[in-house]
């Protein structure tokens, strides 16, 4: 059976304070309306998104639909790297988001409305992006995950785990980023950390750091204002030493990118970041919590297909088709 033209619909009935589950038979209506065909399965656990697609990739799907938040994508982005049948270029990817944060969406005017969402899907306009890989270390094991947003280090991974541990308690609402934000600053402090960005040194103390492929983060900051989806290159920024009131004093500047011109920030762009820390400095992608140091990113340019909502959307001039 040639299921290549049909979606397989990954749904989270967790994302959203449960909109997933509330909001699943709505969904399921207005994609039939649209004429879509589907079959759809709900996660039923912690990293089945990346089981299911790869499972169902390499049943013959090449179309998958995520119901869901950063964090189920991030999950399927990972299984279709680690299917064997397509080369993760073959993929489409799709999404209609129903999660706390859908910062990815917003880079490429992702409607929250669930009609305008599927009538985006129906147009499939498709992109190629990039796509980070990671390695980093978890008990004492290297480890490897790809993204597709934004990785965060230092204080901003421990913000994402404390949202984290928000959305676990069933608490987590458009605030728990930023109540997250305010609590860590409480206990974090700077890290003394030795960065090569395409070779280049930089050694200071970093209070957080992001390195990019879109420009939004928890839940509508533009921590990366100039980041390119397309241009085969990290965006690279390093909030070095801050005091705390001058965190709070500039939190509305990660909203609008104004905060890359403070002096306490510095910014670059590489295909290659290698990050060594002392202490340990710890690690989330797309907004999911994993290890620490030492790690090293790679890009992988332009390798897989999303639809786009954005008419705006100016594919880098490095493009080649």
């Amino acid at each position: 059976m040639d299921l290549s033209g049909d979606w397989f619909v990954i749904v989270n009935p967790n994302a959203g304070r449960r909109k997933g589950e509330k909001d699943w038979l709505e969904i399921a209506r207005l994609l039939n309306e649209a004429g879509l065909k589907f079959l759809n399965v709900f996660t039923e656990h912690t990293n089945h998104a990346m089981k299911l697609a790869r499972k169902y990739i390499e049943n013959g799907y090449r179309k998958i639909l995520v119901v869901g938040g950063d964090g189920t994508l991030n999950e399927v982005v990972n299984g279709v790297f680690t299917q064997k049948r397509y080369a993760p270029h073959e993929i489409t990817l799709a999404m209609i988001p129903v999660g706390t944060g859908n910062d990815w969406g917003r880079s490429f005017n992702i409607p929250s409305d669930y009609r305008e969402a599927i009538r985006v899907i129906s147009n499939f306009k498709t992109r190629l992006q990039d796509v980070g890989r990671v390695e980093y270390i978890y008990n004492n094991l290297t480890k490897q995950r790809h993204f597709i947003n934004m990785a965060g280090l230092g204080f901003d991974a421990m913000v994402a785990k404390r949202t984290n541990k928000v959305k676990q308690q069933g608490k987590s609402g458009p605030f728990s980023y930023l109540i997250s934000l305010f609590t860590s600053l409480v206990s974090y402090n700077t890290v003394v950390c030795r960065v090569l960005v395409d070779g280049k040194e930089l050694n200071t103390d970093i209070f957080s750091m992001s390195v990019a492929i879109c420009k939004f983060n928890g839940g509508g900051m533009m921590q990366a204002p100039d980041a390119i989806p397309d241009d085969g290159l990290f965006d690279v920024t390093i909030i070095t030493r801050v005091s705390r009131l001058e965190v709070v004093k500039n939190v509305k500047k990660l909203y609008d990118g104004s905060y890359v011109k403070m002096p306490q920030v510095k910014t670059f762009r590489g295909a290659t970041v290698e990050i060594e820390a002392n202490p340990d400095m710890f690690l989330e992608t797309d907004g999911e919590s994993l290890g620490h140091t030492p790690m090293k990113f790679e890009i992988i340019p332009r390798c897989i297909n999303v639809v786009s909502g954005d008419p705006e959307f100016i594919p880098s001039e490095k493009q080649v088709d």
